[in-house]
C-alpha cells in the first residue's frame, strides 16, 4: 500500500496524506519495538516481563497475558515481513501450549512461577489473550496456532461465557470449582478483540455476533453514564462505581472511569463495523466515547493522558500511561477514516508529536511505560517496560487498512516490511 494514504479494506479512503518520513519512521520503529521484546521470549517459549532497559525481569514470573501479547505481536510482524518475528511467534505459541497451560485441569493460569509453580486462578483477561494470539497465528500460519485456536475458544466459551447477560464472567478457580462474584469491562473489551480475530481467522459467525452483542451492552452502559464506561460490576452484573477506591494505581482493576478503556472501545466499535461490514452504524457511539475520554483524560497543560477520573471527569490517578496515549492515536487515525473529519487528523498529529517527545526511549527503541505528571520517566505502577503491544499496534496501524483485527489487516497488506 502507498504508506502517505489512510486505507479501508474496501479500498483507498484519504482523509489528509501523512508525510512519508512519518511512514518510514513508523515502519523502522515497529520494527525496532520487535527487536526490544525478543529478549522476553525464553527458549521455552513463555515471556519474560522486562526492564527498562529490555533484560529479562526474573523478580516476575512468566505470565500469560504478556506471553499471548508477544505471541500475537510477533506473528504481525511475520505477516508484515519483519525478519525472524514468524520465529518468535512460534516459541511464544509453544509457551502456551506447553508452559503456561494448565494440563490437569485445562485452561491457563495466570502464571508460572520459580519451581515450574503455577500461579494464580483462572482469568477471562488472560485466556481472552490467548485466543487472539492463537488467532493471529492462525492467520500468519505459526505452527501449532491453529490447534491452540480452537482449545482456547473452546475453553472462552466453555468456562467464562454468560449467555444470559452476552458477557463474560471475570475469574475462576484452577479447577473452575467456584466463580468470582467479580465481574469486569476490562475483561470484555479484550475479549472483544480477541473475538473479532477468532472470527477473521475462522469464518465464524458466532464469534463477530458475541463481539458485537458485548460492545453494544457496554455503549449502553456507557451512554447511560455521560459516556464514562462503569468498570466493575458485580455478580448481577449492577455496577459498582465506588469499588477499588482505595486502589487508584491498580493496573488492571483501578477506581473510576479509565479514559484509555474509553477510547479503546471506541477504536473497536469501528473494528466491529469494519469486521460486519456494517460501516457507520457505531460511528456516533465510538465518536461519543472519544469525545469524553479525550475532555476528561488530556492535559491540555502539559499534555498527556491521566489514567484515571472520578465519575465527574475529574483525575484520580493522573499518571501518564503510554497505552492510554497509544489507544489515543490509534482511536484518532480509525476515527479520521470512518468520518473523513479532519480534526482527528490534527489531534493524532498533536499527540504523535507529544509521544515523540516524551514516551519513546530512543536508546532503547522502544516506549517508557509509565510518566509522572511532568512527563518525566516514572515507575510507581509499571516499573519497567513489559511488553510492546500497545506501542506496536500503534505505530503500524496507519499503514494497515482497517478491518476487524491486526492480523487480517497484516495479511491485506503483505510484507511491507521484508
Amino acid at each position: 500500500m502507498n504508506a502517505d494514504t489512510t486505507r479501508t479494506a474496501a479500498g483507498s479512503t484519504s482523509t489528509q496524506p501523512a508525510s512519508s518520513a512519518d511512514a518510514a519512521w513508523r515502519r523502522e520503529h515497529f520494527v525496532s519495538l520487535l527487536r526490544f521484546a525478543e529478549a522476553s521470549i525464553r527458549t521455552d517459549g513463555a515471556a519474560q516481563w522486562l526492564d527498562d532497559e529490555g533484560h529479562p525481569d526474573t523478580s516476575h514470573p512468566v505470565e500469560t497475558w504478556i506471553t499471548a501479547r508477544m505471541a500475537h505481536t510477533f506473528a504481525v510482524g511475520h505477516l508484515l515481513g519483519v525478519s525472524g518475528a514468524g520465529e518468535y511467534a512460534e516459541r511464544a505459541i509453544t509457551g502456551l501450549r506447553e508452559v503456561l497451560a494448565d494440563a490437569e485441569f485445562g485452561g491457563w493460569l495466570a502464571a508460572r512461577g520459580e519451581g515450574d509453580e503455577l500461579v494464580g486462578t483462572k482469568e477471562a483477561y488472560a485466556h481472552a489473550f490467548v485466543v487472539l494470539a492463537s488467532s493471529t497465528g492462525k492467520v500468519a500460519g505459526i505452527a501449532g496456532a491453529a490447534e491452540l485456536l480452537t482449545e482456547a475458544l473452546d475453553v472462552l466459551d466453555a468456562r467464562f461465557w454468560e449467555p444470559e447477560r452476552n458477557l463474560h464472567l471475570d475469574e475462576r478457580s484452577r479447577d473452575w470449582s467456584s466463580t468470582s462474584d467479580y465481574r469486569g469491562v476490562n475483561a470484555n473489551m479484550h475479549s472483544v478483540e480477541a473475538l473479532l480475530a477468532a472470527h477473521a481467522a475462522t469464518g465464524d459467525p458466532k464469534w463477530l455476533e458475541r463481539a458485537s452483542a458485548i460492545g453494544d451492552q457496554v455503549v449502553a452502559w456507557a451512554e447511560a453514564n455521560e459516556w464514562r464506561i462503569p468498570e466493575h460490576f458485580d455478580a448481577s452484573w449492577e455496577p459498582q462505581l465506588e469499588y477499588n477506591a482505595d486502589r487508584p494505581r491498580d493496573q488492571f482493576k483501578p477506581y473510576g472511569a479509565t479514559p484509555g478503556h474509553g477510547l479503546e472501545w471506541a477504536r473497536l466499535l469501528l473494528q466491529i463495523d469494519a469486521e460486519a461490514g456494517t460501516p457507520g452504524q457505531r460511528t456516533a457511539a465510538a465518536a461519543a466515547l472519544f469525545d469524553s475520554a479525550v475532555a476528561d483524560g488530556w492535559d491540555t497543560d502539559g499534555g498527556g493522558f491521566v489514567y484515571t477520573t472520578d465519575w465527574s471527569g475529574t483525575p484520580v490517578e493522573p499518571r501518564r500511561f503510554h497505552w492510554v496515549a497509544a489507544e489515543g492515536v490509534a482511536t484518532a487515525n480509525v476515527l479520521a477514516r470512518a468520518t473523513g473529519d479532519l480534526r482527528y487528523v490534527e489531534l493524532e498529529r498533536e499527540w504523535w508529536a507529544w509521544i515523540r517527545e516524551n514516551l519513546v526511549d530512543t536508546e532503547h527503541g522502544s516506549w517508557h511505560h509509565e510518566l509522572d505528571t511532568e512527563n518525566r520517566p516514572s515507575g510507581v505502577t509499571w516499573v519497567g517496560k513489559p511488553d510492546v503491544y500497545h506501542a506496536a499496534q500503534a505505530v503500524i496501524l496507519p499503514e494497515l487498512p482497517l478491518t476487524g483485527s491486526f492480523a487480517a489487516s497484516a495479511r491485506h497488506v503483505g510484507q511491507i516490511l521484508a
